[in-house]
């Protein structure tokens, strides 16, 4: 770990270093991203974990902030029939949440409730419009083009684009709930895992979602996005 790091990552540092932080001002991020949820047969189990620890630690650059340790269980049904998936039960994850989340860095920012951010990576207006003009498969929304596309850009080394499969499309489409890997009349059947087509996945394509979602979570925690530098 650098010493840039370190200085950012609870983890590292000592409880006088981080109450000092807290007390001028320092934003806490408990980053969320399971480290047992599968992610199709190209990419790790851990891919959502990895999400959450880059873009934590790419915000804490631009903001003081101080980054706690990486929640890797949460609340993830629709994945539960795939070997090795973890699902925690959604009263459980919210309490979990609750329970964790740094206690005075909550009291600080109970006296200012707007200081309070839910950060969503795959949900800015930025990350959207890009996804519309980038992505060639018809749907998709996990394990698929632009999820691939972004770990092609993040974490390269631990995808293997060769396993790569596309989701069988049923008569009807797509419905919303569990994918399943071996029942070959439900509406998400995915043998592969993967709710989309990742074939088309490129670290080009990967590159400019990253690009979206920075600006867009910039934004949310209520810093100036680049064109909004570039203006003032």
């Amino acid at each position: 770990m650098t010493r840039e790091a370190s200085e950012r990552e609870v983890a590292a540092l000592r409880r006088d270093e981080i109450k000092a932080r807290l007390a001028r001002g320092a934003a806490a991020i408990l980053p969320i991203g399971a480290g047992a949820k599968q992610h199709g047969l190209h990419m790790p189990m851990s891919t959502d974990q990895v999400f959450a620890a880059y873009f934590s630690k790419a915000l804490a650059k631009r903001i003081d902030a101080l980054i706690w340790p990486t929640l890797t269980y949460g609340f993830y049904p629709a994945f539960v029939a795939y070997a090795g998936s973890v699902s925690l039960s959604g009263a459980t994850f919210q309490a979990a949440v609750t329970e964790i989340a740094p206690v005075e860095a909550a009291i600080i920012a109970a006296r200012e409730p707007s200081r309070i951010r839910h950060l969503k990576i795959f949900a800015g207006p930025r990350f959207e419009a890009t996804v519309r003009a980038l992505q060639g498969q018809p749907c998709g929304s996990h394990a698929d083009e632009m999820e691939t596309s972004l770990m092609l850009t993040i974490a390269p080394e631990l995808v293997d684009m060769t396993r790569a499969k596309l989701m069988p499309s049923s008569p009807n489409g797509p419905s919303p709930g569990a994918l399943s890997p071996d029942n070959h009349s439900a509406p998400n059947y995915a043998p592969s895992g993967s709710f989309g087509d990742p074939t088309l996945a490129s670290a080009a394509k990967g590159s400019r979602v990253l690009a979206a979602i920075m600006e867009d979570m910039i934004e949310a925690a209520g810093e100036p996005t680049r064109s909004e530098e570039t203006r003032s």
